[in-house]
């Protein structure tokens, strides 16, 4: 059939609908408003980063179907990085240069995340905050993001893995996760 080319596959439609979740979760008001996140290109950047990092983490647990969709699911992400470097502006030439640095703060911030939480206490992803997100400034409380980091990896991982695959993810609300 002609037209079957036309039509997106379900599989492009549960990366979109992935990925626009992870988008519409890093744009919660509450972390600008409540943890203290900048409310930059640069603090929307580390947010989506996070909970990509997080949800890539639970799809690579998955079988060889989990990993597919993670791989996708980062190839969206970079194009949506791509459209909007282009949208700000940044001219064609200088794009692959700005893509290159994303992806380096991508991989860094990936491994410094999966490191902290592997560890036993907080402290390491607190840190990993306040240098990636919070730029050591000391504004906003790393606590509290590391308490919801943890939060949602414990609830992707009580998951149905089927139900991820469907692009049926389910976030903790920011505002459940209290300020100590």
């Amino acid at each position: 059939m002609i037209l079957a080319r036309f039509l997106p596959r379900s599989n492009e439609r549960t990366i979109r609908d992935l990925y626009g979740t992870i988008v519409a979760q890093a744009r919660a008001t509450e972390f600008y408003a409540g943890y203290g996140v900048p409310d930059t290109v640069q603090g929307r950047f580390d947010l989506i980063v996070l909970h990509l990092v997080l949800l890539l983490d639970r799809l690579g647990q998955t079988d060889g179907a989990g990993r597919n969709i993670g791989q996708k699911l980062f190839d969206a992400f970079c194009r949506d990085l791509d459209a909007n470097l282009r949208e700000m502006g940044v001219g064609d030439l200088a794009v692959p240069k700005e893509m290159r640095r994303f992806a380096e703060a991508f991989y860094g911030r990936q491994a410094a995340y999966l490191a902290a939480l592997a560890a036993a206490n907080d402290r390491e992803l607190e840190n990993a905050f306040a240098r990636n997100i919070f730029h050591d400034t000391g504004d906003g409380p790393p606590a509290r993001l590391a308490r919801y980091a943890r939060a949602v990896r414990r609830q992707l991982a009580a998951q149905d893995e089927s139900a991820l695959l469907r692009s049926e993810i389910v976030y903790p609300s920011p505002e459940s996760i209290a300020h100590e």
